[in-house]
C-alpha cells in the first residue's frame, strides 16, 4: 500500500482521537456519559442527548476488558489506530500470520464505505444508520457524507464499551445536520430502531441508508438464519427509497486460510461465521441492487480503474453491494 491512498486513514489517527478516552480510562474501566465521553470542552454536536459536563466523566462505570480481544480493537489495529491493547495486537498477530493480506482487507473494505457513502449522498440520501461503527477513523461517514450534504443526519451503533468511549469524535456534526450514537447489538434489532437517539435524529417515514460494513459475519446462524432475519426486521422497518450498504467477509477464495481465522477468532472469544456469495445476495432479497450488484470490496465503483486490479480476490475476501428498497 505504497501509493498513498490510505494518507488519510493513517493520518487522521492523531492524538486528538483519544483525547477524553485516557482521562476516562482507568484500570480497564470507564465511565459512561449519556452515550459520550465528556472531556469539559465545548464542541459543534447538534446532538440534543449528550450531556455537556465539565470535568472527568461520571456515571455508571463500564468494564472495557482490555485483557480480551475485541473485534472492533483489531479492526482498529489493521486500519493503524491506536485504540487497542495486547489482547487485541495478539490476536491481530495470529490473523496476520495466516492472512497476511488483513492489513489490506481491513482497509479497502474502509474505502468501499467511503465510496458508497459519498455514491449515495450524491443520489440524494440525507439519513444513515450506521450499525457496528466500529472505533472512530477519520474520515467516519459522517464526515464524508455532510462533506457533501451538510444537513445529512447519521446515527452511529456499536456493542464495544470503547466505542461509546470515543463517541464524542462521532458526534462532530455540523450545525445544519446533525449526528448521535446508540450503545446497543445488532443481535437486537429491534432495540436499535426503538432507541430515542435514533428516533430524536432521523425520520423512519423518509428513505435511510443501513450500512453494515464488515458486519454480520459476527453474527453466526446456529441453525436458525439469524443473521438474515436480523437483517430482514432493519429493512422492513426502513422506507421505499431506502437503501443497504453492506460488506461481508467470504470463504470463496481461501477457504482453508479463513476457516483458520476463524478459529483464533474463536480461541479470542468472538465467533465468526463467514458466508459464501450466494448466502451473501440473500441479505438484499427483494431490494434492487445497484451496479455493479455484487463485487469484490474493492471493485465496487473504484475511484480509478487500476484500484479494481492491484488486489488479487483472495487477499480482499470480502463482497461487497449497495441495493434500494423499491
Amino acid at each position: 500500500m505504497s501509493d498513498g491512498r490510505n494518507e488519510g486513514v493513517n493520518a487522521g489517527m492523531s492524538e486528538g482521537m483519544n483525547e477524553g478516552f485516557d482521562a476516562g480510562i482507568n484500570d480497564g474501566k470507564v465511565a459512561r456519559t449519556n452515550g459520550r465521553q465528556s472531556d469539559g470542552k465545548a464542541d459543534r454536536t447538534s446532538d440534543r442527548t449528550a450531556d455537556h459536563l465539565p470535568g472527568r466523566p461520571t456515571g455508571p462505570i463500564v468494564d472495557l476488558q482490555l485483557d480480551r480481544a475485541h473485534s472492533s480493537r483489531i479492526y482498529d489495529y489493521f486500519l493503524g489506530g491506536k485504540t487497542n491493547f495486547l489482547a487485541d495486537r495478539m490476536a491481530a498477530g495470529s490473523v496476520l500470520s495466516v492472512f497476511p493480506s488483513a492489513l489490506i482487507a481491513a482497509r479497502i473494505n474502509r474505502e468501499f464505505m467511503h465510496r458508497a457513502t459519498r455514491a449515495l449522498v450524491k443520489a440524494g440520501m440525507r439519513q444513515f444508520l450506521d450499525i457496528g461503527t466500529g472505533i472512530p477513523t477519520p474520515p467516519n461517514l459522517h464526515d464524508i457524507a455532510q462533506g457533501i450534504a451538510p444537513d445529512a443526519r447519521i446515527v452511529y451503533t456499536d456493542n464495544d464499551p470503547i466505542v461509546l468511549a470515543h463517541a464524542a469524535a462521532l458526534l462532530l456534526s455540523t450545525p445544519e445536520g446533525r449526528t448521535a450514537y446508540v450503545q446497543s447489538d445488532v443481535n437486537d434489532p429491534e432495540a436499535i430502531l426503538a432507541a430515542p437517539q435514533l428516533r430524536d435524529t432521523l425520520d423512519l417515514r423518509k428513505p435511510v441508508a443501513l450500512s453494515l460494513n464488515a458486519l454480520m459475519h459476527f453474527v453466526t446462524d446456529d441453525g436458525r438464519d439469524r443473521a438474515h432475519a436480523i437483517v430482514d426486521t432493519l429493512k422492513s422497518a426502513l422506507p421505499s427509497g431506502s437503501t443497504l450498504a453492506m460488506t461481508h467477509a467470504t470463504p470463496d477464495f481461501s477457504p482453508d486460510t479463513m476457516e483458520k481465522i476463524v478459529d483464533i477468532y474463536r480461541g479470542a472469544g468472538t465467533v465468526l461465521q463467514f458466508r459464501s456469495r450466494g448466502e451473501f445476495l440473500r441479505f438484499f432479497d427483494g431490494w434492487e441492487l445497484l451496479e455493479p450488484g455484487v463485487a469484490l470490496s474493492h471493485q465496487w465503483r473504484p475511484d480509478r480503474p487500476e484500484d479494481a486490479t492491484y488486489v488479487a480476490d483472495a487477499e480482499a475476501g470480502c463482497y461487497a453491494a449497495v441495493a434500494r428498497k423499491p
